[in-house]
């Protein structure tokens, strides 16, 4: 028995929620259950709602910049959970990874020029590209026999023939799940040295990796890749402060961080989050026990999912999350068109899910469930769905 409770549930809704309040905005209904944007269900420990509680009975919230305190609490995360060092001049402050991403693609490329990535991939990655005006060139993930690869072959030559200048990383896969080995990482790295292409590699989901697997961040690998790496990484998917925006992109190289924060002041961002500073300092201190007991109950939650998947969903393909608290499964075994298995989701199981055409063309059979939440909640959701599918298999 954990010291948290992930069972408890707590109602969301009427809190401004994405997940909860604008089902009616985003889907144009408001009786569905919402399992799609990563964001989870689980309230703060209270040692470090402590520490929130504290800067706001301060009552002055004006322009603050991160002290020695919040270098000191990244490096020691990092340091203890994934191995490596981060210097306080390698930091700068974003408003979310998603906007450091934004910023990146602007920093190091020009109208017109080729970022890369793999899909199916978290599908700002796309849009990070084409709204900036680049050019967007897809490596797709090998796929066979429920897991996803590399091809490598195919990564290269898309870099060549498209003289590729970024590559945008996925680190864990969202949402095939995948925690890149050491060697396929040193693969990447040394095709993108060969050919100078800047690697920003967003690493968000580093904290959520399941045994036997382990995650390796290109940062402990040889020094060499540094002088092409731009990390991003925030505690807003372990500790789920996205609200509070931070992110931290860490940049070794001093020209390719100059360039970086060109950009970056060019948008106008400056001074960061007070809370979100708060947030990084509190959670990365304190956050040890809770993030232990969190990756433990989500690993238990996707047990079940697996097991109700394969008593139940004959033709069905679960996608094994090496990392992440995302399940990816695989639904073209039925036949359903894509229209089909949509209206299946929506309109018969009352599920809200992330489908997955929006994560690349490929994918359109597939659908992306969030683990993060109550086990009666992953419960309900499953055996709505089998309800549902039953109509059609009987």
């Amino acid at each position: 028995m954990g010291h948290y409770d992930f069972d408890r549930i707590i109602d969301r809704k009427n809190t401004s929620c994405l997940k909860y309040d604008f089902g009616m905005q985003r889907k144009g209904r408001t009786d569905l259950l919402p399992m799609w944007v990563a964001d989870m269900d689980f309230a703060l420990p209270e040692e470090i709602l402590e520490d929130f509680h504290k800067r706001i009975d301060h009552g002055i919230f004006g322009y603050t910049d991160p002290d020695a305190e919040y270098y000191a609490a990244l490096d020691r995360w990092f340091s203890v959970h994934h191995g490596y060092h981060i210097q306080p001049e390698w930091v700068t402050l974003g408003c979310g990874v998603v906007y450091g991403l934004a910023t990146g693609v602007k920093a190091f490329t020009e109208p017109g020029d080729a970022v890369l990535i793999q899909q199916p991939v978290y599908y700002p990655f796309r849009e990070v590209i084409e709204d900036n005006g680049r050019k967007f060139v897809n490596s797709q993930l090998h796929y066979e026999n429920g897991k996803y690869t590399i091809d490598f072959t195919d990564f290269e030559q898309k870099i060549e023939d498209n003289n590729v200048k970024v590559f945008l990383l996925c680190s864990p896969h969202n949402p095939a799940g995948r925690v890149w080995s050491e060697e396929e990482l040193t693969r990447m790295g040394d095709i993108c040295l060969k050919h100078d292409v800047i690697i920003m590699d967003d690493e968000i989901h580093c904290d959520f990796v399941y045994a036997p697997h382990h995650f390796t961040s290109f940062l402990t690998l040889y020094e060499k890749y540094r002088k092409n790496l731009v990390l991003y990484n925030s505690p807003s998917k372990t500790f789920n402060v996205a609200g509070l925006q931070p992110a931290n992109i860490i940049i070794p190289d001093e020209e390719l961080r100059k360039r970086y924060r060109k950009a970056n002041a060019a948008a106008g961002y400056s001074q960061g989050s007070i809370m979100g500073q708060v947030a990084v300092k509190s959670c990365y201190t304190k956050g040890d026990e809770w993030v232990k007991e969190l990756v433990e109950y989500i690993a238990g939650n996707i047990a079940w999912v697996r097991d109700f998947v394969k008593e139940n969903f004959s033709k069905a393909t679960f996608v094994e999350p090496e990392g992440t608290y995302l399940v990816w499964i695989d639904f073209s075994g039925y036949g359903f068109t894509d229209e089909e298995l949509e209206h299946l989701v929506v309109d018969e199981a009352k599920l809200w899910l992330d489908s997955g055409k929006i994560f690349g063309p490929a994918t359109a059979q597939f659908e992306r469930f969030n683990m993060a939440c109550p086990r009666s909640t992953v419960e309900k959701a499953f055996h709505q769905l089998k309800d549902a599918l039953e109509k059609h298999c009987r």
